[in-house]
């Protein structure tokens, strides 16, 4: 099983590394892991990312599904007062067969990150568009 630890992304140009701290391990089935980008001044505008795995539907292999939740804060300038104004959400689910090689499972999980993390993907996500 995969260790707790921070997780480095870089930032939308690419030229600042982003932190997200584990906060907190999973504790078993159905119970997320979550991971914190704790640089932001206010706890409540902190982006989050949670996973939880657990079996599958018909216990034939695993589910493993993420959340992912960036807050855009905002600072009242009569009152002060910074609150989250408004957010972006993320998910994934990934099922895993238990029938189903390491060997292909290895390779799925890597093609499926690596295609969520392709500059294509990305670029349907800042523009809220699929690929035409």
């Amino acid at each position: 099983m995969p260790k707790l630890a921070s997780i480095i992304v870089q930032n939308s140009d690419n030229s600042t590394d982003i932190a997200y701290t584990g906060l907190q391990p999973s504790s078993g089935d159905g119970s997320p892991a979550i991971w914190r980008q704790t640089d932001v001044a206010y706890p409540s505008c902190q982006p989050e990312l949670r996973v939880i795995a657990k079996p599958a539907k018909g216990k034939m292999g695993r589910s493993v599904r993420g959340t992912f939740v960036y807050p855009q804060a905002m600072t009242d300038s009569t009152t002060g007062i910074t609150s989250v104004h408004t957010t972006a959400y993320g998910d994934f689910t990934f099922v895993l067969d238990k029938n189903m090689s390491q060997t292909n499972l290895d390779e799925a999980a890597a093609q499926f990150a690596n295609l969520i993390a392709s500059d294509l993907i990305k670029s349907c996500m800042q523009s809220g568009f699929s690929a035409t």
